[in-house]
């Protein structure tokens, strides 16, 4: 498969993933395994980087600010690198405290469950997400939030930049790339 549509199959499965994770926030263990979902593509876009293949290089996400200029403010790529770091720490860090609030239990494998702030509540039929200690009122649980709609502050940022500035390329990204006409 080719490197860029490998990329684009990406950036497809975790856009879905990542808005599935967001407006499932309600919904207990399915927003749970929607973030492992999201944890896995992440994974899987580390393994594409160490490919060498310069299209998926983790390099992409370092802004190189040499040359920017006024007459280029909007097209240079720092513009657009500067978004995809954010994206990226925010992708991380609400993908960690998510698992970190967790703590497996979604995936069955609590090796304590003592220490699991809800084990009594969960074998009763409540939810374990939003109670004890690793809640979503908790201060992880509210750093979980704070990165998640930093994300999504971002991502809009991302669609809007590439709409207004980089339309070729969003639509490569959406489209692929254009057929050529035969012969």
């Amino acid at each position: 498969m080719p490197v860029m549509t490998r990329l684009r199959a990406y950036h497809a499965v975790l856009a879905v993933l990542v808005l599935a994770a967001y407006f499932s926030t309600e919904w207990g263990q399915v927003h749970a395994w929607i973030g492992y979902g999201v944890a896995a593509v992440v994974l899987v876009r580390v393994v594409m980087a160490l490919t060498g293949a310069p299209q998926l290089g983790l390099m992409r996400f370092y802004p190189q600010i040499h040359g920017l200029k006024l007459d280029n403010a909007f097209t240079h790529p720092a513009i657009s690198r500067i978004l995809l770091l954010g994206i990226a720490v925010c992708l991380i860090g609400v993908t960690g405290t998510g698992i970190a609030m967790d703590r497996g239990w979604s995936l069955g494998s609590t090796p304590n469950q003592a220490s699991s702030p809800a084990a009594g509540e969960a074998e009763e039929g409540g939810e374990h997400e939003g109670e004890g200690e690793d809640g979503e009122d908790s201060p992880l649980g509210e750093i979980h939030e704070l990165f998640g709609n930093g994300l999504m502050l971002l991502v809009a940022g991302h669609v809007t930049y590439l709409l207004l500035f980089k339309r070729p390329l969003a639509r490569f990204m959406v489209l692929g790339a254009p057929k050529s006409p035969p012969k």
